[in-house]
């Protein structure tokens, strides 16, 4: 990494060195992200694997799907209250501090060869997870002159690589030694990749902008005795019922795993009518928030849909996919690894073809992105049809198959997941300008519940009647949103 820095006298991070042009805590930011997104996708793509062997919980099909999509779903649920940490109590910095601390240690309980303590890890992993994701991006934003500096995009474009970088290497690593060597190895491989991120942060932290130790709008007194209080209330409520319910002997995991998913459903849509029924929104807001909830709709059933690629799709290929290319078995892990590595090689492709047709003027709209995005998420679940049907037979289906599927999921991303980042900011109401980004993710935490619900409720989403359900409704919305799009357009106003 040390080639890579050169001087540079305009640097703005408080160090005459940068980082590709960059200031020089991007380096900083950028590994701290690489490592924690190592931890996280790591020990994603071992869970429901884990979860069904023999040798690890030997759950069935069902109850792991629904694992993981409750996981999943808090770590974007949990995004929100991240953030209001990070704005209201210890500034992004310290959040981000704490995060890296929470998930190493999460990742070291997930190591511990017990059940219970398992549940426990997943559980840190999820708040350690839901504190560092909105910290860290705002530290990045912090080390640029605002929102006009020429080099903000760029920043912010190298520190998704880095998150690309991780997710890509760490299926390879993590899920090798955990599905040939020891799955709790694999767990503990993750808590060494959060704690090298921690490691490095806390080395860097002089490189970072003096505005990420500042808590922008710290808690009163008074406000902080409220909350704490309102805390420990639900706390002791919960605490309770679980306790009548373990002692009675009625317990089960649908106890924990029913209230999040309902949960996951509900939030989503009390903060959307909470900002929407706000009488100090403008009419042109008003009518603004009103053409977003399209896009939240459409994007729950979008995420719904892709991210069974890490447990619906790969729960097959472990039970039913010849997982070989030309006679050499791999991992079924590994096929976690497909998408971020097409990430990185089409989003530069597809960047260009936007600008190239801006440039002639016949760029599609957001609408018109979101649609496809939509149309061809759901086209991968038709193309999943074909190795569920080869399964049928008793036939193993070709590996090639399932990574058609995740190539066509990740076209499917790029079409829809930046345009709706970007309209989230575009459309959001002033007053919650800093909020909606946390509304955007409470669409992944809709589609996942979603996803979670079903399985709990015993449904076969394997299964090629479910399987067909899901595609037919993608394609259909995504036809819905096509269709109203001069509605939709109304609604937004002067945005497009």
């Amino acid at each position: 990494m040390a080639s890579s820095l050169t001087k540079d006298p305009a640097s703005t991070s408080g160090s005459e060195k940068t980082f590709f042009g960059h200031p020089r805590g991007l380096a900083t930011l950028f590994m701290t992200e690489m490592w924690e997104r190592f931890s996280y996708y790591g020990m994603r793509a071992l869970l429901p694997l884990y979860l069904i062997a023999p040798n690890g919980l030997h759950m069935n099909p069902a109850t792991a799907t629904a694992i993981y999509s409750v996981y999943v779903s808090l770590v974007y649920l949990l995004a929100m209250p991240g953030g209001w940490f990070g704005d209201r109590v210890w500034g992004p910095r310290k959040t981000v501090a704490v995060a890296g601390m929470v998930i190493m240690i999460g990742h070291l309980t997930l190591a511990l060869p017990a059940q219970g303590t398992f549940f426990v890890g997943l559980g840190l992993v999820a708040i350690g997870s839901g504190l560092l994701k909105s910290n860290i991006s705002t530290m990045v934003g912090h080390l640029y002159d605002g929102p006009d500096d020429a080099r903000r995009d760029g920043g912010f474009t190298i520190f998704y690589m880095g998150i690309n970088a991780g997710a890509f290497a760490a299926p390879l690593v993590i899920g090798t030694v955990g599905e040939n060597v020891n799955w709790h190895l694999g767990f503990a491989l993750a808590a060494l990749g959060m704690g090298l991120g921690l490691a490095q942060f806390l080395m860097g932290t002089r490189h970072l902008n003096e505005r990420s130790l500042v808590v922008p709008k710290p808690l009163s007194a008074a406000e902080r005795t409220s909350t704490l209080r309102k805390g420990m209330i639900w706390l002791a409520v919960a605490a309770v019922f679980y306790i009548v319910t373990v002692v009675t002997g009625v317990y089960t995991l649908n106890w924990l795993l029913v209230p999040i998913t309902i949960a996951g459903l509900v939030i989503p849509v009390v903060v959307l009518v909470r900002i929407k029924r706000d009488k100090e929104l403008s009419a042109t807001e008003q009518s603004k928030m009103s053409g977003y909830i399209w896009f939240f709709v459409a994007a729950a059933i979008f995420w719904m849909i892709y991210d069974q690629g890490g447990s619906t799709v790969a729960i097959f290929a472990d039970s039913s996919a010849n997982n070989s290319v030309f006679g050499w078995n791999f991992p079924v892990s590994w096929y976690q690894s497909v998408n971020p590595v097409l990430i990185m090689a089409l989003a530069p492709l597809f960047a260009a073809f936007w600008l190239a047709l801006n440039r002639r003027g016949k760029e599609p709209s957001t609408i018109v992105k979101f649609s496809s995005g939509l149309v061809l998420v759901g086209a991968s679940f038709f193309l999943f049809l074909m190795p569920l049907t080869i399964a049928t037979d008793g036939h193993k289906a070709a590996a090639m198959w399932l990574v058609a599927i995740y190539f066509v999921q990740t076209v499917a991303e790029l079409t829809l997941s930046p345009v709706g980042l970007s309209v989230t900011t575009k459309m959001a109401p002033a007053k919650y300008a800093s909020q909606m980004m946390g509304v955007w993710f409470l669409a992944v935490t809709a589609g996942d519940c979603t996803t979670g619900l079903l399985s709990t409720a015993g449904v076969e989403l394997n299964g090629t009647g479910v399987v067909t359900l899901q595609a037919v409704l993608a394609v259909a919305a995504g036809f819905a949103v096509f269709m109203y799009r001069g509605k939709v357009k109304k609604l937004m106003g002067s945005v497009h």
